[in-house]
């Protein structure tokens, strides 16, 4: 990690070349390089409160060296307090230190997985609770494909999100959620196990991941979900195949080729650079593979009891009794544990 002077250099030349008419004229250049600056002006900040909350200790230590009894006993509490502060601002900069944060746009895709139709609302409660947190937060969330089941729930949901830090918030959503409760058609009132698989992706610019067009095959084809006579007599549904990874994504919620297939190479480009980051990370963390595609692709991250009201997260050990609140997008104590355990700290 850089210390802060040699931040404060980086700082000072992202600041000239923001005023330079080579970045100013540059549409995307300008956009990168302002998000530098705003990201280098937050870390700088934090460096500098923790400078600050490190002197106040050392002050405070040596005030306990006072034959006062009161002055050492409001030197110890404003310690304590301190302690806490210094702590709370070194998880904040570890995790601005971390390989995907400032990452603001990103791409959850959610199926069912055992469980028949069950399954499919469960993935339809998933759906609404990312809607719900990011709408709670200020995000910006738009459904960029859905399928719905024969009933109310989906068989499948990709969502885009935007927002500050938000790849870095919710990457650990990642893998097998399992729900236990009744289903509504279950007339004997037995409890039904089912599950549905969430992917968090990194939203990926051309910038980003860019494909070469002979590495990609581009299929139409009829949708098969709702959108009237023109979407399923026309085929303007859009399967991206890549042909050195054998990656393949498929878009059919828009009404025209063209919108699909932006939707559909973007998808594509996430995929890719998500795998890509995957291997970087396993070259620095061999000990950890949330992600669904990995080889613990079974394992349940998280189980949502509704007799019990319960929501268990399996990674970290801890459950939260609100298990409604949770479903309605107060998922912020669940990412906070998430993002603190040493788990999922490189």
């Amino acid at each position: 990690m850089k210390n802060l002077q040699e931040l404060k250099q980086e700082y000072s030349r992202i600041e000239k070349l923001l005023s330079s008419k080579e970045v100013l004229s540059d549409t995307q250049k300008l956009q990168e390089y302002s998000k530098q600056y705003n990201d280098l002006k937050e870390k700088i900040d934090l460096m500098e409160r923790l400078e600050r909350v490190e002197k106040q200790i050392k002050e405070n230590a040596e005030l306990q060296s006072t034959d006062n009894r009161e002055i050492k006993e409001l030197a110890q509490q404003e310690i304590e307090q301190l302690n806490k502060d210094r702590a709370d601002l070194l998880n904040t900069l570890q995790q601005q230190n971390q390989p995907d944060a400032h990452i603001d746009q990103a791409i959850i895709e959610i199926r069912p997985g055992v469980g028949g139709e069950e399954s499919s609302l469960f993935a339809q409660d998933l759906m609404r609770m990312y809607m719900r947190y990011a709408e709670k937060n200020g995000y910006k969330a738009v459904v960029i494909d859905e399928n719905k089941s024969e009933l109310r729930g989906i068989k499948q949901a990709i969502v885009e999100l935007s927002g500050k830090n938000i790849y870095s918030l919710l990457k650990h959503e990642s893998g097998i959620h399992r729900v236990q409760r009744i289903p509504e058609t279950e007339a004997s009132g037995r409890i039904h196990t089912s599950t549905a698989s969430v992917a968090v992706l990194p939203k990926a610019k051309i910038i980003d991941m860019n494909i070469r067009p002979e590495d990609i095959r581009i299929e139409a084809f009829r949708s098969s979900g709702p959108g009237g006579q023109n979407v399923n007599k026309v085929s303007t549904a859009i399967r991206v195949v890549h042909i050195p990874s054998g990656t393949a994504v498929v878009s059919q919620q828009g009404r025209s080729q063209a919108a699909n297939r932006e939707t559909a190479l973007t998808l594509l480009r996430s995929r890719l650079l998500k795998e890509k980051m995957d291997q970087e990370e396993q070259k620095r963390s061999q000990e950890r593979k949330q992600q669904i595609g990995s080889a613990e692709r079974s394992e349940k991250i998280r189980t949502y009891n509704f007799p019990q009201s319960r929501v268990t997260d399996h990674r970290v050990e801890k459950s939260w009794y609100n298990l409604e609140k949770i479903l309605d997008g107060t998922l912020d104590d669940i990412i906070a544990s998430l993002q603190n355990s040493n788990k999922f700290i490189s």
